[in-house]
């Protein structure tokens, strides 16, 4: 990490703990009195930084073992539902159903947004005939009608080539797959189902970049990892051709495409010193980490906001 990225983990660290009560220069000089396990699971979308959030937190808390999986969204949160897990990466809010898993198990949860994300529109670096595509020509390609039908570039505008068109997507439990459908198609879980589907997006990456008539969508944090070997294009939402950057998503101009992520804690789980200490950790470092790995960063204000909602669902001692 770099200097800057340094010097606030420091900061974090004495913040956070210092949010989190009792003395902290003791705590800090017997970070080894911190122990247990922390699991997580859900989204390959917040994955990236839930794990370098994890990856800086093992080292200030060697004795806590924090495990992160990567389930997508609908997984994790099955896994969080039966209280397996503490903690629930999504890349969409809770459905109802999940809900009354929850509710049946017992568990109760809060949601703590933790950054912005945009889902990007992902050709092959080979492909010169396309810069951008509508919403409507999206979903002429995605929409559950197109099955079997729409198979070639040369039907979804005059002038593309007629050869076939290969897509390639989220599968059906992750939280990208949700969003785009809703945002795309209108309803949630709606598509076609001949497309190349994973859940892990980098699977997408290497099919788009080693297929020139490849077409696929993910998070935009892998399209910036993975800049050399994909073409990135605009999408036209109705006010005009917007690529998406950490300004157009962060002020909402590329629509419909731009969300928020999140992070659901158990009850269960906040009851523990562990556990508390790690998500005030999150909660302080999130902002430079999303930066770092290619997300953008909620307004200071709104990270205050967390911290405090946080607070407030910690259980009275």
């Amino acid at each position: 990490m770099n200097k800057k990225t340094k010097i606030i983990l420091g900061a974090a660290i004495v913040f956070g703990l210092a949010s989190c009560g009792g003395n902290v220069e003791e705590k800090t000089n017997d970070e080894n009195a911190l122990s247990g396990d922390i699991k997580i699971d859900g989204s390959s979308t917040v994955y990236p930084i839930t794990e370098a959030i994890a990856e800086e937190f093992r080292t200030i808390a060697p004795d806590v073992k924090v495990t992160v999986g990567v389930s997508g969204t609908g997984g994790g949160f099955k896994k969080f539902a039966r209280n397996e897990t503490a903690i629930s990466d999504a890349s969409r809010p809770i459905k109802d159903k999940e809900k009354l898993a929850c509710e049946e198990n017992g568990i109760n949860y809060i949601e703590l947004e933790v950054a912005y994300d945009g889902l990007a529109v992902l050709v092959n670096p080979g492909n010169d005939w396309v810069d951008h595509l509508t919403i409507e020509e999206l979903k002429k390609i995605w929409e559950p009608a197109a099955q079997g039908v729409v198979m070639k570039w040369s039907q979804i505008r005059d002038g593309f080539p007629d050869e076939e068109i290969h897509l390639f997507g989220p599968g059906v439990a992750s939280g990208t797959y949700d969003y785009f459908t809703k945002a795309i198609n209108g309803e949630e879980g709606a598509s076609r189902g001949d497309y190349t589907a994973s859940e892990d997006d980098n699977v997408l990456v290497q099919g788009i970049s080693t297929d020139k008539y490849g077409l696929g969508f993910f998070g935009l944090a892998y399209y910036e990892e993975n800049q050399d070997k994909l073409k990135l294009i605009g999408v036209d939402g109705g006010e005009g051709v917007v690529t998406p950057t950490e300004a157009t998503v962060a002020d909402g101009t590329y629509k419909p495409l731009s969300r928020p992520i999140f992070i659901y804690v158990n009850d269960k789980a906040a009851a523990k010193e562990e556990v508390v200490e790690f998500v005030n950790f999150y909660l302080e470092l999130v902002p430079e980490i999303a930066q770092e790995v290619g997300y953008i960063a909620l307004p200071s204000t709104e990270y205050a906001k967390q911290r405090e909602k946080f607070k407030a669902f910690l259980p009275t001692k």
